[in-house]
């Protein structure tokens, strides 16, 4: 969900990995393709035309880093991935994501943070930057109930908290998934 601390906490992540290997962050949509420039602009405007064209080219951003940067670099952290598909209706994001999860490569590291749609609303206000389609209290409330069916190959963290407190509930997590592999 917007707001939730994605970006933040991707950045920390990078910090604690940057001393095993080199680490690449790509958070979608990126700026750096005209199909992640499309899909942010189109999401910048309203209606199921600029939705299609947001969602289409969004896909083809998230793939085009996966065939770019996946098995690369020591460690690529991809901001906004498969979950993608909680903005889409119900009846064809759960099928879709299965099928993106068969397609795409995903990890145990997969985290979604959790923040309440008050939350979300007050950060991304914050930011002062234009708004999105889907930034507002009611789309925050849908797509976070539509994330739910999606989310159990998901680390679920809390995250309407301080970034600090955040990153530590992560922090556990990612040093107990690095002590199963190593």
């Amino acid at each position: 969900v917007d707001g939730s601390g994605k970006d933040t906490q991707a950045l920390l992540i990078k910090e604690k990995y940057e001393k095993e290997g080199e680490v690449i962050i790509r958070s979608h949509p990126t700026s750096d393709n005209f199909f992640g420039r499309t899909s942010k602009s189109s999401l910048q405007k309203e209606g199921s035309f600029y939705f299609i064209i947001a969602t289409l080219c969004y896909g083809a951003d998230a793939i085009r880093s996966v065939i770019k940067y996946y098995n690369k670099v020591d460690t690529l952290i991809i901001v906004r991935y498969t979950l993608a598909v909680s903005y889409l209706p119900p009846v064809v994001g759960l099928p879709l994501y299965k099928l993106v999860c068969i397609l795409l490569p995903v990890s145990e590291y997969m985290f979604y943070l959790d923040v309440s749609p008050e939350e979300s609303l007050r950060r991304v206000k914050s930011r002062g930057e234009t708004e999105e389609m889907f930034e507002n209290y009611e789309s925050y409330v849908k797509v976070r109930k539509k994330a739910e069916p999606v989310l159990y190959n998901w680390n679920v963290v809390q995250a309407d908290g301080e970034v600090e407190d955040v990153f530590n509930k992560i922090e556990t997590v990612l040093n107990e998934l690095d002590g199963k592999i190593r």
